[in-house]
């Protein structure tokens, strides 16, 4: 079971996650720094990334990692605030830069390739001071940080994602408040960030494509988070309504905007102002674009990078009383098949969703080049390092993009795991183990040890595929 010739293997990493160093050589503090230093228990046991994996000064252990698996891409983030202290470019560190240059050289040197994330979640605390995502003025902020970049390391990267998984951070983070800096704005504070990052996205692509692409030849993009799901009752007209619906407040919401024609789904216009207007709002929670945004925002891609993880069932559930809120707004209850096997957390077993999800970027958007920025399942047993059954979860997943890529002619190039090491899982802290290899975070020295899941994806990455199953 081959893959086509040139598909790339990669697994995932990021900056707070992973790197530790939080103050260390002049970096400034990040809104993930404040939010974990605050307590609370709004992360597991307190937990926090000061340390993480180290990567900070064990760069040479990841390498290894990467090298023992024979990834062709690794996919790492830029910390904006070790780069940048206080968020713009008035003061530059070059410890900073130091450490990126060094990862991106050891990379190419070692034949991989890098695909390198500006923000992953983790915005200068100053710039958060100054209203974060629900500010304008953050739009000019990442633009000048993306230009930067560009012109540091986009001579040797050609491979770039702006924001990861804005549809996820806007509603964690400015709506409900469980995501760093943890202020709800329930039912406003999702569309505003959102507004803002897809124009914060959009000005930083025009930005490289006049001025450095024809230079350096690269590629920009964003990546979006997707879900698949599917109707509770499939011969209910509710629930199929209901499930469109979900497809569009998640995925639609970003992508329609970016690879379409620069606005929001139709169906979202119209559900968050009929709801608006019923809680008594002068006019709708969503801003509008303008048509000088929406021609600047149309087509700034120049591939689709998608996270998939697991699917949900979807049910039609009125919201009779006009509750403030996103799943509010959408009219949906959304929960798993029984009869799925449950990974851990929020995630549940479904290998076809994979299949499903690819199928409908392929036909929604004009069948564009993708790239799977991130999947992955938590590890049951972190005591234990045969993770076999983990192992078959991913086989599973494969089948189903290998039939994506056959059967449903899917432009699918490059397939990056999440998650290299074992890391800080956001809220979840160090209890979720997404890693192929296991990080033991009570050890200072933080070893890293393959689990048996590393050993197979080494094994698929090298025959370019599964071995035949007995």
């Amino acid at each position: 079971m081959a893959f086509p010739a040139g598909f790339g293997w990669g697994a995932s990493t990021a900056a707070y996650q992973v790197e530790g160093g939080w103050d260390a050589d002049g970096k400034g503090p990040s809104v993930w720094d404040t939010f974990t230093h605050q307590g609370g228990e709004r992360v597991f046991k307190n937990q926090t990334g000061d340390v993480a994996c180290g990567s900070y000064t064990l760069w040479e252990e990841d390498l290894k990692c990467i090298k023992q698996l024979g990834l062709t891409h690794y996919r790492f983030s830029l910390s904006w605030s070790r780069l940048l202290p206080d968020g713009t470019t008035g003061f530059i560190n070059q410890k900073g830069i130091d450490y990126y240059n060094k990862i991106i050289d050891d990379l190419l040197t070692n034949g991989v390739t890098p695909i390198v994330t500006l923000y992953h979640y983790d915005l200068p605390q100053a710039l958060e001071d100054k209203g974060g995502w629900l500010s304008e003025t953050v739009i000019e902020s990442f633009d000048k940080y993306a230009r930067f970049c560009f012109s540091t390391f986009g001579d040797r990267v050609k491979q770039w994602i702006t924001i990861n998984e804005p549809n996820v951070f806007a509603l964690l983070a400015y709506d409900l408040g469980i995501y760093a800096p943890g202020v709800p704005h329930f039912g406003t504070g999702a569309y505003q960030a959102a507004h803002n990052l897809i124009k914060a996205h959009a000005r930083s692509w025009h930005s490289y494509d006049s001025l450095f692409r024809k230079e350096q030849k690269g590629m920009v993009s964003l990546t979006i988070f997707a879900a698949w799901v599917e109707p509770a009752d499939p011969n209910s007209v509710s629930d199929q309504e209901a499930a469109k619906r979900a497809i569009a407040f998640c995925l639609d919401f970003f992508a329609k905007p970016i690879f379409s024609d620069g606005d929001y789904p139709e169906v979202v216009k119209s559900q968050i102002a009929f709801m608006s207007k019923k809680q008594g709002y002068p006019s709708s929670r969503l801003p509008e674009f303008t048509e000088e945004e929406k021609s600047m925002i149309k087509g700034t891609a120049d591939f689709f990078a998608v996270h998939y993880y697991t699917t949900r069932l979807v049910k039609y559930q009125e919201n009779k009383k006009g509750e403030l809120g996103f799943f509010q707004d959408v009219e949906i209850q959304i929960f798993p098949d029984p009869s799925w096997i449950r990974s851990l957390d929020w995630i549940y077993v479904v290998p076809w969703g994979i299949r499903k999800v690819l199928k409908y970027i392929k036909d929604t958007y004009n069948n564009p080049v993708i790239y799977i920025t991130e999947n992955g399942f938590p590890q049951r047993d972190p005591a234990s390092l045969d993770d076999t059954q983990r192992w078959e979860y991913f086989r599973q997943t494969f089948q189903e993009l290998f039939k994506a890529i056959q059967l449903d002619k899917v432009n699918c190039k490059i397939y990056c795991l999440w998650s290299l090491l074992d890391n800080f899982e956001w809220i979840q802290g160090y209890n979720s183990r997404f890693g192929l290899f296991h990080v033991d975070f009570e050890d200072p020295a933080r070893p890293r040890v393959p689990y048996t899941s590393a050993k197979e994806y080494a094994k698929l990455i090298q025959n370019n595929g599964l071995e035949e199953h007995p």
